[in-house]
């Protein structure tokens, strides 16, 4: 090969390299994405989550997932907007407020990408709606849970009453806990008083989702959320909030959340996170009831991909095997059989195949197994993830109230103190809503903007 020969295949090799290179490709012929979630564990531990990632590359040789490191001081968001203001966003992220990267305008528009996926349509249409602004899809739901009651059959047996099932009738289920209640013997109807708050009025008015929200405003003033909260003052002594310091001496269970796994709550509040441990540790029978009526709250996780990733494609093949790919979800459920655990979600991608491969971890669970196939029919309650100023609408935002020694008292602060009788709820309704609803307007506005 003579001089000029060399010169010019040496010119060529370096253009292709450059080429290369502005795409996020290694010269190697490797692709580098750089991954960030909370739920990744240790590189010790080996945890589901980085066996799904190690199962994705090892389909993908030419693919290199680099997990950033998110630890340090600061909010998940704080450590982003540090990345972005120094243009080195993750490719890939779990996503904790997508409102606040979609008015920055981090999120990739995935639109094209997830039109006429087969697995995309068959994810439900609410987890689908809560990604796509303005007709426009900017992330992916990468898990879901389906959250409402569970029930011990074994304790409502034992006092010679009918268990509460999947689509009990609201009174029902309202008998059923006063009359499950024997605080002398260490047993309760129910765990909580609060979430009653968060699904009633959504059985008595359809128009209302979690917490009152109707897709664009709380509707705290209204009948039905006025009636939840009284509900739920009513239920007070058949929970633990209603027991005296001297009552809970009765119980084994020092917190709510205990009381089920010790046989000492009928009924408990809990999300589809908590299957394994049921599946693993219950020593009674137990189902799934969701929401009196007939549905389920239900909680989502979103994954986005970076609009500045260098490889949008191959980000958005990744983030779906992480998120909604149902053959990633087969992958998912060998990894958690060959751990003798059950899968730590449940499917995003819902068909009869996804729910029988699911239900064959968790066995005959009826009331489970309806909830997945009636997911359409849920009430969304990761809100604080999807709309813009939900957090400050339900928790953070300072309405103007003083509350006995109280001053400036958050909304969260009131819904959590309904029942000591330091104030009655309707008197406040009317300025809780006409606060929360001017937040929420603001922060819309905010995000179509951008």
């Amino acid at each position: 090969m003579n001089r000029l020969t060399k010169l010019f295949t040496l010119s060529i090799l370096l253009v292709l390299a450059l080429s290369l290179m502005s795409v996020g490709v290694h010269a190697q012929g490797g692709v580098v994405l750089r991954y960030a979630n909370w739920n990744l564990g240790t590189e010790e531990e080996n945890n589901v989550q980085r066996q799904l990632v190690a199962a994705y590359v090892a389909a993908h040789p030419d693919v290199t997932v680099e997990f950033v490191d998110m630890s340090g001081e600061g909010s998940w968001d704080e450590k982003l907007t540090n990345f972005a203001a120094r243009g080195e966003l993750p490719d890939v992220w779990m996503a904790d407020n997508t409102p606040y990267y979609v008015q920055n305008d981090w999120t990739a528009d995935l639109t094209d990408m997830v039109a006429g996926d087969a697995d995309w349509e068959n994810v439900p249409e609410l987890l689908r709606n809560a990604v796509t602004y303005e007709g426009r899809v900017l992330g992916l739901p990468v898990a879901q849970f389906v959250m409402g009651y569970f029930v011990n059959q074994d304790l409502f047996e034992a006092a010679n009453l009918d268990a509460p099932a999947y689509g009990v009738a609201v009174e029902d289920f309202f008998s059923a806990i006063a009359a499950l209640t024997d605080v002398q013997q260490g047993v309760l109807g129910t765990n909580d008083m609060e979430n009653i708050i968060g699904w009633y009025a959504s059985t008595q008015d359809d128009s209302l989702g979690w917490f009152s929200f109707d897709g664009t405003h709380m509707n705290y003033n209204s009948e039905a959320f006025k009636a939840g909260v009284q509900a739920a003052i009513d239920a007070v002594p058949y929970t633990w909030q209603g027991l005296t310091e001297e009552q809970k001496a009765n119980f084994t269970a020092v917190g709510p959340w205990e009381l089920f796994l010790n046989q000492e709550a009928g009924l408990v509040w809990d999300g589809g996170w908590a299957v394994p441990a049921y599946t693993q540790n219950a020593t009674f029978n137990w189902d799934f009831v969701g929401i009196p009526g007939g549905s389920q709250a239900q909680v989502a996780d979103i994954i986005v991909v970076s609009a500045s990733s260098a490889n949008p494609e191959a980000a958005y093949d990744f983030a779906k095997w992480m998120s909604f790919s149902s053959e990633g979800y087969v992958a998912e459920a060998e990894i958690a059989q060959n751990a003798g655990t059950v899968p730590t979600r449940m499917p995003v991608t819902i068909t009869t195949e996804t729910i029988d491969l699911y239900m064959s971890f968790v066995g005959d669970k009826p009331g489970l197994r309806m909830a997945l196939e009636n997911l359409n029919a849920s009430v969304l309650e990761s809100l604080t993830k999807i709309v813009p100023g939900y957090a400050n609408a339900r928790w953070n935002g300072k309405p103007g109230l003083d509350i006995g020694e109280n001053l400036d008292v958050t909304i969260g602060f009131v819904f959590s103190n309904v029942a000591t009788g330091a104030f009655q709820y309707p008197d406040l309704a009317p300025q809780l809503e006409e606060f929360a609803n001017g937040i929420l307007d603001e922060a819309a506005a905010a995000v179509m903007g951008s």
